[in-house]
């Protein structure tokens, strides 16, 4: 548990996920766009979608600030996107499609670990009950449970920040200051990530960068606000 515990320390892919894996894979969560006045009324818009749109280029390392001209991730594009992808925090939709390609490439579904970063602000249902963890500077509580519980966990604010399986197969990292997760796993593992038809991701290598300005494709904007 050691190695998966380093995770979340430093500024390269193999910083947020453990460096001991086949292949990794960069999975970004969606914009939305509203089709109705109610809360909840909103579409899925990709990242893919909003580089087109704007004339920049998707890539392994593009970021969203980068991708996207709105003034500020709070006041959206009219038409293209209204609500910029969250972050620190896997959205139900992903994760839940994660959670469909992960569990064949693991004999332990019914074994994971999530871990869940201490400064969530709703915490006193598992603050008696779970394990402690270090992840780099950061304080963690520690659950075990099966992946089929999973879903479950990223309808609420306890969205882990790191889950693996009891055999080590695979790992998700959700950094809290990052808006895209990482998954390190096996060569097929990744593939089947890459081919979902459900999510939207790159591979990279550990040695890439995960840093605001690692996007050096398209063109810089001023710090996100």
């Amino acid at each position: 548990m050691s190695r998966f515990a380093d995770g979340h320390r430093g500024t390269l892919v193999g910083d947020v996920v453990p460096p001991v894996f086949e292949a990794y894979a960069r999975v970004f969560p969606p914009a939305h766009r509203r089709t109705g006045p109610a809360a909840g009324e909103v579409e899925p818009i990709t990242w893919g979608e909003v580089a087109e749109a704007n004339g920049r280029t998707a890539h392994p390392l593009m970021e969203w600030d980068f991708i996207t001209t709105a003034a500020s991730r709070g006041r959206g594009q009219p038409g293209l996107w209204d609500e910029a992808p969250e972050t620190g925090k896997l959205d139900v939709p992903t994760a839940r499609a994660l959670i469909a390609v992960l569990t064949p490439f693991t004999t332990t579904a019914d074994q994971c670990w999530f871990a869940i970063w201490e400064g969530r602000t709703i915490l006193d249902d598992v603050r008696e009950h779970a394990g402690r963890m270090k992840a780099g500077w950061m304080g963690m509580f520690l659950i075990a449970d099966s992946i089929t519980a999973a879903d479950n966990r990223f309808r609420t604010l306890l969205a882990p920040n790191l889950w693996w399986p009891q055999d080590r197969a695979w790992c998700v990292a959700t950094n809290i200051d990052l808006m895209a997760s990482y998954v390190g796993g096996s060569r097929r593992c990744v593939e089947a990530i890459l081919a979902s038809p459900e999510l939207e991701a790159f591979e990279v290598a550990p040695e890439m960068s995960v840093q605001w300005d690692s996007d050096t494709i398209n063109r810089q904007p001023s710090r996100p606000s």
